[in-house]
């Protein structure tokens, strides 16, 4: 498997984890790797009340940084948008809000239990 590949692999394996966390917690999941000309959104999940745009980054540790930290003002601007040229779409009637999940996974894909640091309204 190629970097790249296995980076997707990755990074879908983290998306599932964060997925199965928010159920728990009684959200639905919207949409999965929505995409469009403007950027990606990893989660889009609802409540009762929200709409929440989820950024999720998986890493190993946090010796270097924590996981939030790679979620720059110019990634920020691309979900924002991203995010609204959705909700133009399909508009829901809930407040929209972004989260930032860290998933910390030292063994990778073979972690049996990740830690997961989800940050309300992150940005």
């Amino acid at each position: 498997m190629s970097g790249g590949q296995e980076a997707k692999r990755r990074g879908s394996w983290g998306e599932a984890v964060t997925a199965a966390y928010l159920r728990e917690r009684g959200w639905r999941i919207v949409e999965t790797g929505f995409r469009c000309r403007f950027g990606e959104i990893d989660l889009i999940a609802a409540n009762d009340t929200y709409l929440a745009f989820v950024e999720v980054k998986l890493r190993r540790d946090d010796d270097f940084a924590a996981a939030r930290e790679s979620v720059t003002k110019a990634k920020q601007r691309r979900v924002r948008t991203t995010a609204e040229y959705y909700l133009q779409y399909r508009s829901t009637g809930l407040q929209p809000r972004f989260d930032v999940a860290e998933v910390y996974a030292p063994d990778g894909t073979a972690t049996a239990s990740p830690e997961i640091t989800y940050i309300e309204n992150a940005f």
